[in-house]
């Protein structure tokens, strides 16, 4: 059985490498085997469906597209950015500090993508390079994420798996005793190095004048995402102006531009930046489609909410997470012992005000949940239970320790780290912590010691993603956008892997002794 599990796990590793599929059927496929084989029970495989952490990262879905639709965010970066050019150092101290803490409680991808087209438009108007601003955009996006537990979808996951395990779960801001060290080195890094590191824009704008001879047409920017219908098919193969009514100017990959002559030979991929000639037809039926990372217009999105409303969803955001602070006092649980006044419970009514009140459109809530994260998130729990089952978990642990019996638990904190950093880097970030949080648990057990400090490094590590553009979904974002090549993320997000595992093997077990 042992065995059995070893493999079925190096082929989940290998699928999630080569991007056969989807992260979720990938890790959906593993834990049916591993029902089929009788090493989960339905009850096991089916536990993660359930689990509050992943229906309450399915709720901030909804809580942040009703933020976007407000325009606050927009609002805010235009009163960040300056109106006349100024060094990259200094607009970039004035961004990222602020482009963190916003993303330390919403999620990271609506961030990034109602950011970095205003970013790169402004740059285009004082004639800086794009390129400087936007790979630091998604690394504050992910830092500003380590600090809070619902600054990323990892920290939920790791926090119901701590849950399921018997101890008891991250605060709000706990982990942001080391998070925050992380952000504000991560930060003070991009504002020393990035301009030097960070390539001068390689972006040819050959699609300048694209509107000059009907003004019902203009420039709209999309990012492929993984529904696209035509991923892995060759571009004439794909009829994209019949069923969108837009015309592909130019592709973008991995800093390279096709235009229509060059690209007989070039199939889609997940990623990649399509210009096109639209209207605002295109904009009303496929804005929101599950089909693009982003679209983004040379005109910007209308908005629509009113001023009251606008105001409401920031009001009711900002008691969220107030709520959820305070709800985990002593004194608090005591006063309300029936209900259990957590993230899950604020999250869930934040999003039913929201959709009645219609800051988000109601009738089309399931366009803006991420159902593959949700799908990967509850494998994951099987896939964490199956390891402890089989004793996968428990033999691996035995090994780590007899190869580090004379270091002690710092060494295999460091182990622990790195092996799950690997993974996000090559994978997806809950897919890595579904690996490794069985394994630390049993680390834990066999050394007799807290497994906190382990649970933590989990956080850390499946959030520091820096060094490739495909461990996290900002970072394909803004390559596209950016026009960045995989070689760009290696040579400034390697240097940021090391300030996080260095600060986290170092700080984890001061505020979580062993």
């Amino acid at each position: 059985m042992l065995v059995f599990v070893v493999v079925v796990l190096l082929l989940v590793v290998l699928a999630l490498m080569k991007d056969r599929m989807r992260p979720g059927m990938v890790l959906f496929s593993a834990a049916v085997v591993f029902l089929c084989a009788g090493i989960l029970t339905p009850k096991e495989m089916l536990e993660g469906f359930s689990n509050k952490g992943m229906i309450t990262v399915a709720l901030l879905f909804l809580v942040s597209e009703g933020i976007r639709r407000t325009g606050v965010l927009e609002q805010l970066l235009l009163l960040l950015l300056p109106k006349g050019r100024l060094s990259v150092h200094r607009v970039q101290l004035r961004l990222l500090p602020i482009v963190a803490a916003i993303s330390a409680f919403l999620n990271n991808t609506p961030v990034v993508v109602i950011f970095a087209p205003i970013i790169k438009r402004w740059t285009e108007s004082v004639r800086l390079p794009s390129t400087k601003f936007l790979i630091p955009l998604s690394y504050a996006t992910i830092l500003g994420g380590m600090c809070t537990l619902i600054g990323t979808s990892t920290n939920l996951v790791v926090d119901g798996m701590v849950m399921d395990a018997g101890y008891q779960g991250f605060t709000m801001f706990e982990l942001g005793k080391v998070g925050i060290f992380i952000a504000i080195a991560g930060i003070i890094y991009m504002l020393l190095f990035s301009h030097w590191l960070l390539p001068d824009s390689r972006t040819v704008e050959q699609t300048a004048e694209l509107s000059g001879k009907d003004s019902r047409y203009f420039r709209v920017d999309v990012v492929l995402g993984a529904r696209f219908p035509a991923i892995g098919k060759h571009f004439f193969d794909f009829d994209f102006k019949r069923k969108y009514g837009a015309t592909i100017l130019e592709l973008r990959r991995n800093g390279e531009s096709f235009l229509m002559h060059d690209m007989r030979k070039v199939s889609y991929r997940e990623g990649d930046t399509l210009v096109l000639l639209a209207d605002e037809e295109f904009l009303s039926n496929w804005g929101d489609s599950s089909f693009f990372l982003m679209v983004s217009s040379s005109r910007g999105m209308a908005n629509t909410l009113s001023r009251a409303k606008r105001w409401v969803a920031v009001v009711l955001v900002a008691l969220m997470v107030l709520g959820a602070t305070v709800g985990e006092l002593p004194a608090v649980r005591s006063a309300f012992p029936k209900v259990h006044l957590d993230m899950f419970f604020f999250a869930s009514v934040v999003t039913i005000v929201m959709a009645w009140l219609q800051i988000f459109p109601a009738r089309k809530y399931t366009k803006f949940i991420s159902w593959d994260i949700l799908i990967t998130i509850a494998s994951a729990f099987a896939i964490s239970k199956a390891m402890m089952n089989s004793g996968v978990a428990e033999a691996i642990a035995e090994i780590a320790i007899r190869l580090t019996d004379n270091f002690g638990p710092y060494v295999l904190l460091a182990f622990i780290f790195i092996v799950t950093d690997c993974f996000t880097e090559l994978m997806t970030n809950n897919a890595a912590a579904a690996l490794t949080f069985p394994i630390s648990l049993s680390i834990a057990q066999q050394l007799g010691v807290s497994p906190m400090p382990f649970f933590v490094t989990i956080c850390m590590a499946a959030s520091s993603s820096f060094s490739t553009p495909i461990g996290y979904q900002t970072n394909l974002i803004v390559q596209g956008v950016g026009g960045y090549r995989f070689a760009d993320f290696v040579r400034v997000g390697l240097p940021l892997n090391i300030i996080s595992f260095l600060l986290s093997v170092f700080l984890i077990p001061i505020f979580w002794p062993f």
